[in-house]
């Protein structure tokens, strides 16, 4: 846009440039024209790089559905069934391999839409978080037909991240409200005999420049914000509570020096969420954001040279004691045989 009115106000004045549009004179100049031309052609060639378009699945879940509705309970429940019809009638199938070939010919990057699957969780929310994810790596024909064969198929944890890798954790804080100068940026109080209060900023400025400046703290919204902490090394990929030659496997948490047979949730659950029945992945450190926040895990995006990026981490032991409490016990095994048997067991006996 600097450009364009660089060049049409050089010169003889032709236009008058305005934030709601412009009001062009009755001849314009030749050179003026020229100039018009040749920004505009310049403009339209962006276009060929916008999105050719999206190729839905065939049977789209209802928690993937919800995501376009602000209210399903009340609402027809149509979305994407005209769309559906495409894949059964030959005309249909034409059209959309007629798109695939075309986002194999046209496009430079290809982006396949993933959602989150809620059924899975023992959460209140039914509608499913959409995102979209880059293909990297080969041609586009290859992208293409990945991102074909996986339509409505699952992507385990296993498949995208390893063992002792270090990956990146893409989140929103904890939101903490309207906040002052003290709590938000943590400067210092004035002393306690000061006039109208002493969690403030004693000076927000000389008298010129007559404006605050940008690095003066002020209240305002305090947490609730994007955040990408970098570099988390992953610990352990562990496998959800699965069945296995009519045997129910749940020892996820066991290690190589401590063989007990438990679980990844501690005693009582964990604060705030619940059990942990599907697969996991254990980073160290913390990560943003309260508890049940959606979080996105990114491979990271450093070349990793220092030896703790490299080292492979061999857990040794993995504490499923209570969070709620001190933690006492591992397991309720071990609980039951220290206490004996206890008045409710006896209750439930009788």
């Amino acid at each position: 846009r600097r450009r364009f009115y660089k060049n049409c106000c050089s010169g003889s004045l032709e236009g008058i440039g305005r934030a709601r549009g412009t009001i062009w004179a009755e001849h314009l100049s030749e050179e003026c024209r020229r100039r018009f031309y040749k920004n505009c052609c310049s403009g339209s060639l962006e276009g060929i790089g916008r999105a050719r378009g999206t190729i839905w699945a065939e049977h789209l879940s209802e928690e993937c559905r919800r995501r376009f509705y602000k209210n399903w309970y009340q609402s027809k429940r149509k979305a994407f069934t005209k769309y559906a019809k495409k894949w059964q009638d030959d005309d249909g199938k034409k059209v959309i391999e007629r798109d695939f070939k075309k986002l194999a010919k046209y496009c430079k990057v290809i982006r396949v839409l993933c959602h989150t699957q809620m059924k899975l969780l023992n959460g209140r929310q039914k509608k499913a978080h959409l995102m979209e994810i880059q293909l990297n790596g080969g041609t586009m024909e290859e992208k293409v037909n990945w991102a074909r064969e996986h339509l409505e198929k699952q992507v385990p944890i296993n498949n995208v991240f390893n063992q002792d890798e270090m990956l990146d954790v893409i989140g929103v804080t904890k939101g903490k409200g309207f906040k002052g100068v003290t709590s938000r940026w943590h400067t210092k109080k004035l002393p306690r005999k000061t006039h109208k209060g002493l969690r403030k900023v004693a000076c927000i400025g000389a008298w010129h420049p007559a404006r605050v400046g940008f690095g003066v703290p002020r209240a305002g919204q305090k947490g609730y914000h994007h955040r990408t902490e970098l570099n988390k090394k992953v610990y352990r990929i562990g496998q959800g509570i699965h069945t296995k030659d009519g045997k129910v496997i749940k020892n996820n948490a066991s290690t190589e020096y401590d063989i007990t047979d438990k679980s990844i949730t501690p005693m009582g659950g964990f604060p705030h969420y619940g059990e942990v029945r599907n697969d996991f992945v254990m980073v160290k450190g913390c990560v943003v954001g309260p508890k049940k926040r959606v979080l996105t895990l990114r491979k990271s995006l450093m070349v990793h040279t220092k030896r703790v990026a490299s080292e492979e981490i061999k857990l040794k032991f993995i504490d499923t004691s209570s969070k709620f409490g001190h933690g006492r016990f591992q397991t309720h095994e071990e609980k039951k045989n220290f206490m004996g048997p206890l008045k409710k067991d006896r209750e439930v006996q009788a």
